[in-house]
């Protein structure tokens, strides 16, 4: 690094000719000001093409076209102006190679030092349901991310910008003119532009895909998953750190479009990682509902005529887990909500809105963070993906439903009523516990949650032992599994801690066994034919 700095000033000292700033963008915001000053305080020669020379030139600058320049006319459209030699001579030409330079020179081609290029609009054109193929086509960049590319891999001696966010950070550089730092910076925003095209190339590639009446269809894809799969996102934000504090992080992708945060810090990893957990939970419920969770588990939910009722209930659940805990509901929380929230310390509170009395109480904590759901809950990602050594899975994500139509009662009785209300709230609730999970409800209400234990029985003995701390009985409870009863001791468990009925999957070679030790203690069972394990 040092040789190249030393190599990047010498060359610096040496060259005493005009310096050259090309500047051709779609996104003109703030370019006349960043133009004027390159040209006023840093007397760089301006060459620009078609609607931004235009801008310019009506804003006072000096501006060389870039036909000017290189002595070869715009043809075919505009589709061929910045395909020259003179142009990518200009960027590629190595400062510290002699012979690039006298061949440079030979040619008659001034290097150009700065580069301002966006791309054409074709994410935004093909955002529209009614483009034509035609108009796509003629919004695909051909110039602009040629010169970008160009640039970037010269970016030991060429400044590149893509995005004019980055404008004040340039001039910055320039005044304080350190080599490190601008040598560093030259990388950061070449970085930038490899990011920037290969998300324009796949927006492209999608589109033209779909489009191609042509091609040969993508059996994989039809059947849900592609044969190729690539992953990109633009970095939404830097994170403090990841789950531990040693763990850099970063979020990436459109998250941030999801939530709009009302107050509190800076959201954290895990804090994002519980905030769609609690989103997806909540997303599963209609009736007012209030759901606690932590560490991504929920440790108590409940539904009610209102808010207010709801939390009263799923506080019940556990007392202490929601300390640092995530809150959610399903409707615009109001005072008599946010006044029993106040007396306990959480991390995030999710809502569709807050009433502006809510506002005002939760404003006198200032790091708690409020988010309201801008978009809804729970249907915004279709898939997840996580890594494994050399790749990563990737599946559909876990939306199945059921409902009382959709299961099977191999018991001899059938639920009640009241039963059924109770398995169906349990059997959404555990939905969402990390497996082996088993959860405790009546009515609309949970009573004890086990999640994560390598045996269910044992997360049936956590579940039991939470509802007995709670001082919540079990009598005439349900209790909902994740997956199928491997024996049948999960179920007599929940049979001698209270419960009157059940909800699985089934599918157990052990089926009859468990059904059989569920019609001797009078145990209404219901399958599901659904498994929802989440490790």
């Amino acid at each position: 690094m040092q040789f190249l700095l030393a190599r990047v000033a010498e060359e610096g000292m040496k060259r005493d000719v005009d310096k050259y700033a090309l500047l051709s963008v779609s996104d003109k915001t703030g370019l006349a000001g960043f133009a004027k000053e390159l040209a006023e305080e840093f007397g760089y020669r301006i060459l620009s093409t078609g609607g931004t020379a235009k801008l310019l030139q009506e804003s006072g600058v000096d501006v060389i076209e870039v036909s000017q320049h290189t002595g070869f006319p715009e043809m075919m459209d505009g589709r061929v102006k910045t395909l020259h030699p003179k142009i990518h001579g200009g960027l590629l030409c190595l400062r510290d190679d002699e012979e690039h330079l006298r061949q440079a020179e030979e040619a008659g081609i001034a290097l150009i030092d700065l580069v301002v290029v966006n791309l054409y609009p074709f994410e935004q054109t093909v955002a529209n349901p009614d483009v034509t193929l035609p108009e796509a086509i003629e919004q695909i960049d051909i110039g602009g991310p040629s010169m970008l590319r160009s640039a970037a891999k010269n970016h030991a001696f060429v400044t590149v910008v893509c995005d004019p966010v980055d404008y004040d950070r340039v001039l910055n550089s320039m005044r304080h003119d350190d080599f490190t730092d601008q040598l560093a910076l030259r990388q950061e925003l070449a970085t930038k532009v490899y990011r920037r095209t290969s998300e324009y190339d796949g927006a492209i590639t999608a589109f033209l895909e779909e489009r191609s009446d042509q091609a040969e269809p993508d059996v994989d894809a039809i059947a849900g998953l592609p044969g190729e799969l690539s992953l990109s996102g633009s970095k939404a934000m830097n994170l403090r750190y990841g789950e531990n504090p040693h763990q850099q992080a970063a979020l990436y992708g459109t998250f941030l479009d999801h939530f709009e945060q009302l107050q509190g810090k800076e959201l954290s990893y895990n804090n994002i990682l519980d905030t769609s957990a609690a989103a997806y939970l909540i997303g599963e419920f209609e009736r007012p509902t209030v759901a606690i969770l932590k560490h991504t588990n929920p440790c108590g939910v409940a539904s009610a005529e209102d808010l207010s009722s709801a939390w009263d209930l799923a506080f019940e659940t556990d007392r202490q887990a929601p300390f640092g805990g995530i809150i959610a509901v399903n409707q615009t929380l109001d005072q008599a909500l946010a006044e029993k929230i106040a007396e306990i310390f959480c991390e995030v509170i999710i809502a569709p809105g807050f009433t502006p009395e809510a506002r005002e109480i939760f404003g006198k904590k200032k790091n708690l963070r409020l988010l309201v759901a801008s978009s809804g809950f729970g249907a915004d990602t279709l898939q997840e993906a996580r890594s494994v050594p050399g790749g990563f899975l990737y599946q559909d994500r876990d939306q199945k439903r059921v409902s009382r139509q959709s299961c099977t009662v191999p018991t001899k009785r059938e639920p009640t009523e009241d039963e059924w209300r109770a398995l169906l709230f349990g059997w959404k609730v555990v939905k969402h516990v990390k497996s082996n999970a088993i959860v405790y409800a009546a009515d609309e209400r949970t009573l004890g949650v086990g999640a994560g234990q390598m045996s269910r029985v044992d997360s049936s003995r956590i579940a039991v032992w939470k509802a007995s701390e709670a001082n919540l009985p079990l009598e005439a409870s349900i209790v909902a599994s994740d997956a199928f009863f491997p024996f049948a001791d999960g179920l007599v468990a929940a049979a001698d801690a209270g419960a009157t009925a059940a909800i699985q999957p089934g599918g157990s070679v052990r089926d009859e066994e468990v059904v059989a030790a569920a019609d001797e203690r009078d145990v209404a069972m219901v399958f599901t034919g659904v498994r929802h394990f989440r490790h």
